[in-house]
């Protein structure tokens, strides 16, 4: 072969790999089921098999149950092999798939990264009196996480949450801690929010 044919056919195969880039698609899989062991293989293998790559996942137990959350690109053809293989793996393994297109996040504008992290006896609204502290600011709530727990030493029922938001460049930190502080106190929750360090 040529060297003028090789670089044409090197030219022609990078042009399909950016076609092949440019062509992938992201999907959101969410999987609820009874937690047993494997569940997770046989979902990650079934992605694995289509020729999707898993970018995100969150998985955690509730109760008996377990739910995840996948993100996974991929092209048409293994998205669309992906579907037939979860339509299968729903029917044997008894779980609940669904799927849902989605693009990649726009960057976060002038938002800042701060992390909440909340103590307090087990008691009904505080993520509701959170979030609605939150919103009233326009922070946005990134990700959360709650559990419920019983003290080590007295056994009484404890709730904690942990949060990560994007506090607006234009809010005042002071200010924002400050309100923070007399959530905090007029609920009786031990809390602190803090930047999150790179």
């Amino acid at each position: 072969m040529t060297i003028s044919r090789l670089r044409a056919v090197n030219g022609a195969t990078e042009v399909l790999l950016q076609e092949n880039k440019e062509m992938s698609q992201l999907i959101v899989i969410s999987a609820i089921g009874t937690d047993r062991r494997g569940a997770v293989q046989d979902l990650s293998q079934a992605i694995l098999d289509s020729g999707g790559n898993i970018l995100e996942s969150r998985m955690t137990r509730l109760g008996r149950e377990f739910a995840m959350l996948v993100l996974v690109e991929g092209n048409w053809h293994a998205l669309g092999k992906l579907e037939q293989s979860l339509q299968k793996l729903e029917h044997d393994a008894g779980l609940s798939i669904s799927l849902k297109q989605t693009e990649k996040a726009g960057a976060a504008a002038e938002r800042l990264p701060y992390a909440i992290d909340v103590i307090s006896l087990d008691q009904q609204g505080i993520v509701y009196e959170l979030s609605r502290f939150l919103a009233s600011r326009d922070v946005d709530i990134t990700e959360v996480s709650t559990r419920s727990y019983a003290a080590a030493h007295t056994g009484a029922p404890m709730f904690a949450v942990q949060m990560n938001v994007g506090v607006p460049a234009s809010l005042s930190i002071a200010q924002l801690r400050e309100d923070f502080l007399e959530l905090s106190d007029s609920l009786n929750l031990d809390a602190i929010i803090e930047p999150i360090k790179p």
